[in-house]
C-alpha cells in the first residue's frame, strides 16, 4: 500500500487500476482511524475490486472557534490500520485548496437544522471537500458512516443534484461495548467525561423508543440530569433521533431510529 500526495499521483494509480478492470471505492476520512472507519473499508471490500482511502482534515468545515488545529493526526498508525484491513491506496494531501481559491458548494435543504443550525457554514465546507474528492478520484462507490447522518443527507443530495455517477453506501454505526458511537474525538473525553458520553449514548438509545416530539423531550429531561453536559440540539429528522452535545470541551453526535424496532 502506498500514500500518495499529489492529485496527478492518485490520478495515475487509479487510472492503472481502471486499466486491470477494476471497480473503485472511495472511503473519505479526516484520519485518527478507529474501528468505525475500518468497517466502512470492508464494506468498500465487498463492492469493489480498488479501495482509496482520503485522509485529509478538511479546514473549510471547522469554525474559527472548533478544533482545526488540534485535531489528532496519526498517520503513522492509520497507515498500519488501513493496511492491514486492504485499503490499496492512502490520499493524503498537503491540501485541496488553492491559495485563491474562490469556488464552493452549497447545498440548500439538507444543511438546514441539526449540526447547520449549530456549525454554520459547515456542510459548504463538507460539499466542496466532498466534491473535490469525487472529481478527483471519480469513485464507483463511496462509502460513509450513519453517525454523520446529516452530512450524508448532504453528500447524498450532492450526488444527485451534481449527476455524479457514484453509488453512495451508508454504514452502520459502530459502537463500543458500552454503547458508545465511535469517534475520533472520543479520545479527548478524560475518564470522568467518558462515562459522561456513555450515559448520553445510553439515554439516547431509551429515548428514541419513544416517537417524534415526545423522544426529543424524554431526551432532553435525561440530559438535564447530567453534570457539565451541554446539550447543542435534539431534534428528530428522516425517522432518526438526532442529538449533538458538549461534555467538557468535546462535542459529540450521535442518532438513533425512531421507535421500538432499532
Amino acid at each position: 500500500m502506498r500514500i500518495l500526495r499529489t492529485v496527478s499521483g492518485i490520478r495515475k494509480h487509479i487510472a492503472e487500476a481502471r486499466g486491470k478492470g477494476q471497480r473503485v471505492a472511495l472511503v473519505p476520512t479526516m484520519g485518527a482511524l478507529h474501528e468505525g472507519h475500518l468497517r466502512l473499508v470492508d464494506l468498500a471490500r465487498k463492492k469493489t475490486d480498488y479501495v482509496v482511502m482520503s485522509i485529509y482534515v478538511n479546514p473549510t468545515q471547522f469554525g474559527p472557534k472548533e478544533d482545526f488545529s488540534k485535531y489528532p493526526r496519526t498517520l503513522a498508525q492509520d497507515k498500519k490500520l488501513a493496511e492491514e484491513r486492504g485499503v490499496d491506496v492512502i490520499f493524503h494531501p498537503a491540501s485541496l485548496y488553492y491559495p485563491d481559491d474562490s469556488v464552493s458548494v452549497h447545498e440548500r435543504e439538507q444543511s438546514l437544522g441539526r449540526c447547520g443550525a449549530s456549525r454554520p457554514g459547515h456542510f459548504d465546507g463538507v460539499a466542496t471537500v466532498v466534491a473535490k474528492l469525487f472529481n478527483i478520484v471519480q469513485p464507483d462507490y463511496a462509502v460513509f458512516g450513519q453517525k454523520d447522518g446529516q452530512q450524508l443527507d448532504v453528500i447524498e443530495r450532492l450526488v444527485r443534484d451534481m449527476h455524479y455517477r457514484i453509488k453512495i453506501i451508508r454504514a452502520p454505526i459502530i459502537r463500543d461495548l458500552h454503547g458508545l458511537a465511535l469517534s475520533s474525538r472520543n479520545a479527548y473525553l478524560s475518564a470522568a467525561e467518558y462515562e459522561k458520553a456513555v450515559i448520553f449514548a445510553q439515554a439516547l438509545e431509551h429515548c428514541a423508543k419513544s416517537n417524534g416530539n415526545a423522544a426529543v423531550k424524554n431526551l432532553r429531561k435525561k440530559l438535564a440530569d447530567i453534570s457539565g453536559l451541554r446539550v447543542d440540539y435534539l431534534e428528530v429528522a428522516g425517522g432518526r433521533l438526532y442529538a449533538a452535545v458538549k461534555i467538557g470541551k468535546t462535542r459529540l453526535i450521535d442518532n438513533r431510529k425512531i421507535g421500538k424496532a432499532h
